[in-house]
């Protein structure tokens, strides 16, 4: 049995998925590990390079675009690991990240996830959220340019005026790159396919904290290529607005402010 399984999924990532199977082949040591990507009827030749250069890696291929956490769903029945590792193709690392994290999880049986600290490739943190979703928090993400109590706000969401430099409990594992026990992965039945993209992550953390922690390590880091794809296009603004409803009607938040 493997101690980690990685799943990664795909749309279009040929440079990143590449530089992301790099960084893991490259810098992880001392830890078995297996390789799931999942690529959602890319066009961009990502799934003959993949196959082409890294053999080892499993490969499944969807016709079609579902979402994120359907997608890393498809790995469930799969994998056969200790801890799980959801992962985007724009992360990269070059440090033994596997080994750093399943040893804390090893070491610490009350912790179901663990997510590292999150880097842009300037080497400046990205302040992700930590709390739970709340519509205050989630109108200051959207309108903090317009308002310095809202900038407050959002810097309340993603703690970035804390001073996080040893692990730490929080609400919102980040999905570009979390740990999970497999076990659990496997009980909460994965991610909840309902949210095509956006918040899937926050709702898995929400169930899983019923079974133990949520953490972020700050001790170590990798680097996500962050484009902020809602903010950018309208397209994933509608997705994003609608995962959101989704969030606060599925676990009754639309009235907490």
């Amino acid at each position: 049995m493997n101690r980690v399984s990685i799943c990664v999924v795909t749309h279009n990532n040929c440079n990143e998925i590449l530089n992301l199977l790099k960084s893991i082949y490259e810098n992880t040591v001392e830890v078995n590990f297996s390789v799931f990507v999942v690529d959602n009827n890319s066009s961009d030749n990502t799934v003959n390079l993949i196959s082409k250069y890294y053999p080892n890696v499993e490969i499944i291929k969807t016709n079609c675009n579902k979402g994120f956490g359907y997608a890393h769903n498809l790995v469930i029945d799969k994998i056969d690991s200790d801890f799980h590792i959801i992962i985007n193709p724009d992360i990269s690392f070059n440090v033994n990240v596997l080994k750093q994290l399943s040893d804390y999880l090893s070491e610490n049986n009350d912790v179901i996830i663990v997510t590292p600290k999150i880097l842009h490739p300037n080497g400046s943190e990205q302040y992700l959220p930590k709390r739970e979703p709340k519509i205050k928090y989630l109108m200051a993400g959207k309108l903090e340019r317009f308002s310095n109590s809202l900038s407050k706000l959002r810097s309340k969401y993603t703690m970035e005026n804390e001073c996080l430099e040893e692990p730490v409990d929080i609400d919102f594992c980040t999905g570009c790159f979390m740990m999970i026990r497999t076990e659990i992965f496997k009980k909460l039945n994965g991610f909840d396919d309902r949210f095509f993209m956006y918040f899937e992550d926050a709702d898995l953390s929400k169930r899983a904290k019923k079974f133990g922690r949520v953490i972020f390590f700050p001790k170590i880091y990798v680097t996500h290529s962050w484009e902020r794809a809602s903010s950018k296009k309208i397209k994933f603004l509608f997705i994003h607005i609608s995962s959101m409803i989704k969030y606060l009607i599925k676990w009754n938040k639309l009235r907490g402010f």
